[in-house]
Parts: C-alpha cells; sequence; structure tokens
C-alpha cells in the first residue's frame, strides 16, 4: 500500500466505526463505556477530526468483535451484480434484488392472472410496493384497493394485508421490506366506495 492509499484507508475510518455502531444499535455514551474512551473522543474519530491511533482502534475492535484490519482495511471492490435465483411460491415467481444481510430487503414480484380469495395475514415489519405492470389488488385493514402501473403503496405489516393480481392479467411489483419499519415516504390513497376494480 502506498502513502496516498494509507491516508485514504485512514480517513474511512471514521465511517466505518459509526456504520458498525449503529448497526450494533450503540450511542457513543454506551460505546464510552464499553471502551473506555471518552465520548468526545469517539466523536471526533467518527467525524474524521482525530486520527486514529492503535491505542483508540484496539478497544473498539474488540467492542465490536471485529478483527482490526476492518476498520482500517479498504474493502475490495466486488462485482455488484445480483445473482440470486427467482423461487417459485405459491404461483408467483420471487426475485430477490439485494443480496446483503440487512434491514432493507427488495424484491421482483411477478403474480399471475388468478382471481384469489384474500387471505390476511400480519408480521412485523414495514412494505413498500411499486407496481411495474398490470394491475395489484391491495387489501389491507378495511381497505381494498386497486393500484395500476406506476402507483406505488406502503404499509406497516402489523395490519392485517393481502395483495394479488385482480385476475386481469399478470401484476409486476416492485417490493421493498423492512423488517425494522422504515419508511420509505410515498403512499397511494384509498380507493372511494363504489369504484369498481
Amino acid at each position: 500500500m502506498n502513502l496516498p492509499d494509507i491516508g485514504h484507508a485512514l480517513a474511512q475510518v471514521g465511517v466505518r466505526l459509526k456504520k458498525l455502531r449503529t448497526q450494533r444499535g450503540l450511542t457513543l455514551t454506551s460505546l464510552a463505556e464499553i471502551t473506555g474512551i471518552s465520548k468526545s473522543t469517539l466523536s471526533r474519530l467518527e467525524s474524521g477530526q482525530r486520527r486514529p491511533s492503535l491505542e483508540l482502534l484496539l478497544p473498539i475492535a474488540l467492542a465490536f468483535e471485529v478483527q482490526l484490519d476492518e476498520l482500517v482495511a479498504t474493502p475490495r471492490i466486488e462485482d455488484p451484480r445480483v445473482h440470486i435465483p427467482a423461487r417459485a411460491q405459491g404461483g408467483r415467481t420471487i426475485l430477490p434484488l439485494t443480496r446483503q444481510a440487512g434491514a432493507l430487503h427488495a424484491f421482483k414480484i411477478s403474480i399471475p392472472a388468478a382471481q384469489e380469495e384474500p387471505e390476511l395475514r400480519t408480521h412485523e415489519g414495514y412494505e413498500w410496493m411499486y407496481v411495474l405492470s398490470g394491475r395489484l389488488r391491495l387489501v389491507l385493514a378495511d381497505h381494498d384497493l386497486v393500484l395500476t402501473s406506476g402507483e406505488a403503496a406502503e404499509f406497516d405489516t402489523i395490519l392485517p394485508h393481502w395483495f394479488g393480481s385482480t385476475g386481469r392479467g399478470l401484476v409486476e411489483v416492485l417490493s421493498l421490506f423492512s423488517k425494522q419499519g422504515e419508511r420509505i415516504h410515498l403512499r397511494a390513497k384509498p380507493r372511494r366506495k363504489g369504484m369498481s376494480m
């Protein structure tokens, strides 16, 4: 590694420290208690105002249970393309669009043209859906909605819900699902009573 690479690697340490801390749900105060490093020093490390040293990084690596080189090494650039095979589930084709373990998962879902009886279910999380093509029927608690190409909906999955085709053709949907409940900030308005599908 030449000198410019060392400088770049050290400049990235703060970003990695903050990412690890937030992924583990720790505050600066709690990390300070675990490591014995002051909260202000940790804050300056994360913001890049303090140059990292072995004396500071070693207790942090131990607290995060990571190797020291994970804090300072430049990450390898891997092939960014996602190569995860599609899977069939209940007549639907589900193509995962994300491969990393984490809170947010993206899927492209193809739903065949079948008139199904909605089976509402609930679970922890938050879902955002965007209709790529076709007509999607979304039953959400007391709402029975039809979304067309270009429309989006988001909802807390603790509410009873179901989605599928209206029976008038194939539907393709982009779905973002978060187990931790992050919101995307787009909403579909409820269909007025008396409107037909």
